[in-house]
């Protein structure tokens, strides 16, 4: 049966490491406002583990590790950009992070490699079996207890995306096509290899063994149309041939196929031209769930991850949301579910909004109808005409090179079209408008209205933006598929929202006076133990044997002196 752990650690009066420590360690060891205390209160400690109950069986389920220690490695592995050896490396020998993950005694032992990727494949197989993401669920609750505590203002919110490229090389198609059909080839047995004709087994072996860079490099772009054609073909045999494999790699099959390939008249294969192939088709049998995207000039096969965050003019502001889709996503889709998710973390109502121009759309608009959306720009050209709608419907026109004004007739551009256009006549000839641009040029004016102060205010999102990324090589992550890049991102911004908090105890900390720091009780017990305490370091015999009883006058002085310091 599932059970929860004891948040606070049992102090091993003779294995505490703080008391092993000299003087100026234990200080910093002991200090709230260094990082590793912060990270055990205010993560670690914060972790409901409940939220991972159905990862584990009513009956026989019973977690070997703590859940709380678990995640906290989890975040703190992506927070320091490490391996799993040195995570483990880590965790068995660096105090600060022990101490952060609440293992505080010398003898409390870290998770062992096998419950830490059981732990994260239970995981990976819940969000695919349910479709529920619990790492998000538990950076919801911990963000929402944060924001509570500290009584985060949620009112005002910020957004901005980034591209993030997967780890995976850059395949050609014939590279993609080919290695799909090897990786399928290979997972058949010999029964299934049986139902294959001689000729298909020669080529499916043939093609097994070579290397498609090194086909790509010596051949022209004839000779490998030709031998896509080659691949299309045995590629619709097998799909075909094996319809009750339902397994991932003859799924890929199928989707590469679709993707490359299409069928015409007499069950003919002919190969897609490459304007018809979609921005989400497979960029890597390694990684099919990642998509292409040409953003400035800069191609990229990975996803956009999009962070919102609370904007207020208060000195601690929090991260809220985070979402990972496929890179060809447009950012206007993050817009309602980031804004819905930030009103149920910090529970309160959103009213302003910083974005810049890519999140706005019609959709969006009509979502965000009280609330202020605060653009930094606009996307698309700069207009020749500034349209403005009056408020009797009629919609004036006006030339923004001679300041011309003309009323543009209302009219429909042909019979299908439902939408209302207007028109003008021109030099040119006709020149026609339709919503859209009425609606951007209405946009454009608001943007000159607004303040400096308004328009910067989004600017800070994008540092936190180059914080999510910082451990990145050449903007490419560490993982391959979308819900293991999400688990990163959760864990990223679950580690930034933790040095913001720690920053903000900093800043708020009330140091004491040294006087106030110094014991009242300076009796006759102090010299006593101060006597105990030189006679054991000095003399070196009686140190090996006595160092228990060194111990217990250590924490004994401590305990006299505790109560001056309160």
């Amino acid at each position: 049966m599932f059970r929860k752990t004891e948040k606070e650690p049992q102090i091993d009066m003779f294995g505490e490491v703080g008391s092993q420590l000299p003087k100026i360690a234990r200080k910093q060891y002991g200090s709230k406002q260094h990082w590793h205390n912060q990270f055990r209160e205010q993560v670690v400690n914060q972790i409901d583990e409940s939220i991972f109950e159905p990862l584990f069986n009513k009956n026989m389920g019973a977690p070997n590790a703590s859940i709380s220690v678990l995640v906290g490695m989890m975040v703190i592995k992506e927070a320091f950009g490490w391996s799993d050896s040195q995570l483990f490396e880590q965790g068995r020998f660096n105090l600060l992070v022990r101490n952060a993950l609440g293992l505080v005694n010398l003898n409390d032992d870290v998770p062992v490699e096998s419950t830490y990727y059981l732990f994260r494949k239970r995981i990976y197989e819940h969000q695919k079996r349910e479709g529920e993401d619990l790492m998000e669920k538990s950076f919801r609750q911990v963000t929402h207890d944060q924001i509570r505590e500290f009584e985060v203002n949620g009112k005002q919110i910020r957004m901005d995306s980034k591209l993030l490229g997967s780890n995976i090389a850059f395949f050609s198609r014939f590279e993609i096509v080919h290695t799909t059909l090897c990786i399928f080839f290979k997972t058949l047995t010999r029964q299934e290899k049986s139902m294959l004709t001689s000729a298909d087994k020669v080529l499916l072996k043939t093609l097994a063994i070579e290397e498609p860079q090194k086909t790509v490099y010596k051949s022209n772009r004839e000779e490998i149309t030709n031998r896509l054609q080659t691949l299309g073909a045995i590629i619709f045999k097998l799909v075909n041939t094996f319809t009750t494999n339902q397994t991932q790699e003859y799924q890929l099959l199928c989707r590469v196929f679709t993707d490359q390939f299409k069928i015409i008249d007499n069950q003919k294969v002919e190969l897609r031209p490459k304007e018809e192939i979609s921005s989400s088709s497979v960029q890597s049998p390694h990684d099919p769930d990642s998509a292409f995207r040409n953003k400035r000039d800069t191609k990229v096969k990975g996803y956009s991850v999009n962070v919102t965050e609370t904007a207020s003019d208060d000195s601690l502001n929090l991260i809220t949301d985070v979402r990972v889709e496929k890179a060809n996503v447009p950012d206007t889709s993050f817009v309602q579910p980031a804004i819905e998710s930030t009103i149920e973390v910090t529970g309160q109502q959103v009213e302003t909004v910083y974005a810049d121009g890519a999140y706005q759309s019609p959709d969006n608009a009509e979502f965000c109808e009280n609330i202020d959306m605060v653009f930094t720009g606009i996307q698309g050209a700069h207009s020749k005409y500034d349209l403005e709608m009056l408020t009797n419907g009629e919609l004036i026109v006006t030339d923004k090179q001679t300041g011309e004004r003309t009323q543009a007739v209302l009219c429909r551009k042909n019979k299908n079209s439902i939408e209302d256009r207007w028109k003008i006549s021109t030099a040119d000839g006709y020149k026609y408008f339709g919503q859209l641009a009425i609606r951007a040029s209405e946009m454009k004016r608001q943007l000159k209205n607004r303040s400096h102060e308004e328009l910067n205010k989004r600017n800070n999102v994008e540092a936190t933006i180059f914080q999510l990324s910082y451990p990145l090589r050449n903007n490419k992550t560490k993982y391959r598929g979308h819900f293991k890049q999400k688990i990163w991102a959760t864990c990223r911004c679950l580690w930034i929202n933790l040095v913001r908090i720690a920053n903000h105890n900093t800043r708020n900390a009330q140091i004491p006076s040294v006087s106030c720091l110094k014991p009242v009780f300076l009796g006759k017990y102090h010299c006593i133990l101060g006597y105990f305490r030189s006679f054991f370091t000095q003399s070196r015999t009686f140190q090996k044997q006595w160092t228990s009883i060194y111990r217990l006058t250590t924490i004994f002085s401590l305990m006299i002196s505790l109560p001056a310091c309160l």
